[in-house]
């Protein structure tokens, strides 16, 4: 079971394990030593309600494969047990060989007893690579991905109608914990009064939590982060934003972040190679906190939250216009073919090194070097202004940049058309019910 942190994947065992009434073993690693993460486990073991508990009080394994082992003699044979190792990707770390003491454990042992054996991580490579075809663990677990809540499970959750419910996407990443916290009906500016003025509110803290899980002795990446969080996006600018680091440096740090899905690399979408790739955070919450939250921490600490919001409120409509667009490509990616726009393989943007040519979306049948393009289109993702013959003129003038082909308009809008000449328009409630289909 695999999903970035905080989303809810221990909270979901947990809840399984209450249903079912299921006597269970449930360890937890915590980066430490070898010696250190068996002896917790151990006594996790002894210390569980399950009936072999007491003959592992009076045991003290002396390495992890006699523990597991051991575990696997005392399990009953006539009734199930829940085995759940939580934050595998620690216990990778730091015992050596531990991938291949727990299929040796599973294959001779474990398999043999009715016990359901629950992995979960929160470095989504690792626990990806878990069950590639090279290592230990291939093909003996069922993978299960843990991801946030969709835009329109945020809607049913909060009561929100369609628009609001991106922005509350944005906002929370989906994240459970954060969405509990926002009242049903609450507007985006009145949510972040409440959050933002309690410094122990899901949305002070997830970030920081999972940051200091990512990088507890890492500063460089986290650096190159919060750059990129603060709005920089190319390889130049954003090793000067992070303090003017060596490119080897910086490409290692970038290295680390795409390595952890934290960062994605992305490139223009077009008939020809462009070398020129931009990054961007991956969860939309994680980018909000390093834009707008992180750069005030003083003011709030000083219970000056109200300068903050100021702070929110001048910079959220252009935050905003580009923090939504993969969320609105990946919406229109779902929904299509629709309004005689047919479906795309892959669905990206396009720019230029000197930015005289952005275009928000291209659809073509393959990324990064297309064979054909399908489709061009605008995003204007605004409450008081519609798209209009102005934005319509510009999208025409850079489909030229692309194409030689009449290929169809189509406008990602907030607020509407004003205009003639669109092939297709897609507002919010097309783009939420996409997700529904």
């Amino acid at each position: 079971m695999r999903g970035r942190r905080r989303i809810g994947k221990s909270s979901l065992v947990e809840e399984f394990l209450l249903r079912s009434e299921l006597p269970s073993i449930f360890f937890t690693a915590e980066r430490r030593s070898s010696e250190e993460e068996l002896e917790s486990f151990w006594q996790a073991v002894a210390e569980s309600a399950w009936d072999g508990a007491d003959f592992a009080a009076g045991v003290t394994p002396k390495g992890w494969s006699g523990a597991l082992s051991t575990l696997a003699t005392a399990l009953p044979d006539d009734q199930p047990t829940v085995l759940v190792l939580d934050e595998v990707p620690y216990l990778i770390e730091q015992v050596p060989s531990f991938e291949g003491i727990l299929q040796r454990a599973w294959d001779r042992e474990l398999s043999r007893k009715p016990v359901l054996l629950i992995l979960v991580g929160s470095d989504l490579a690792m626990m990806e690579a878990l069950n590639a075809y090279d290592r230990p663990f291939h093909q003996r677990g069922r993978e299960m991905i843990i991801g946030p809540l969709s835009p329109p499970a945020i809607a049913d959750m909060l009561d929100l109608d369609p628009a609001q419910a991106f922005d509350a996407a944005l906002v929370t990443g989906g994240l459970p914990l954060i969405c509990a916290e926002w009242e049903r009906g609450q507007s985006v500016t009145d949510f972040l009064a409440e959050a933002v003025a309690n410094p122990l509110s899901a949305l002070m803290v997830s970030a920081e939590r999972t940051l200091a899980a990512e990088f507890p002795a890492e500063t460089q990446p986290y650096h190159v982060l919060s750059a990129i969080g603060s709005g920089e996006r190319t390889f130049t600018n954003i090793g000067r934003a992070a303090g003017d680091i060596a490119h080897t440096s910086l490409s290692r740090a970038l290295d680390i972040l795409m390595a952890k899905r934290i960062i994605e690399a992305e490139s223009p979408l077009a008939l020809r190679p462009v070398k020129d790739k931009r990054y961007r955070i991956t969860d939309p919450y994680l980018r909000f906190w390093l834009a707008f939250i992180s750069p005030n921490r003083a003011l709030i600490e000083r219970r000056r939250a109200d300068l903050a919001l100021e702070k929110i409120r001048a910079g959220w409509t252009t935050w905003r216009g580009r923090a939504v667009e993969p969320l609105l490509r990946e919406s229109l990616a779902r929904i299509l073919p629709a309004k005689g726009i047919p479906a795309a393989a892959a669905i990206g943007s396009y720019w230029t090194r000197k930015n005289d040519v952005e275009i928000d979306i291209i659809g073509a049948d393959r990324e990064p070097i297309a064979r054909e393009l399908h489709f061009v289109g605008s995003i204007k993702w605004l409450e008081n202004a519609a798209f209009d013959a102005h934005d319509l003129a510009a999208l025409q003038r850079h489909r030229v940049a692309v194409s030689d082909e009449p290929l169809p308009l189509l406008a990602i809008t907030r607020s509407g058309t004003t205009c003639n000449g669109l092939d297709a328009t897609f507002g919010p409630e097309d783009l939420l019910a996409a997700w529904q289909s």
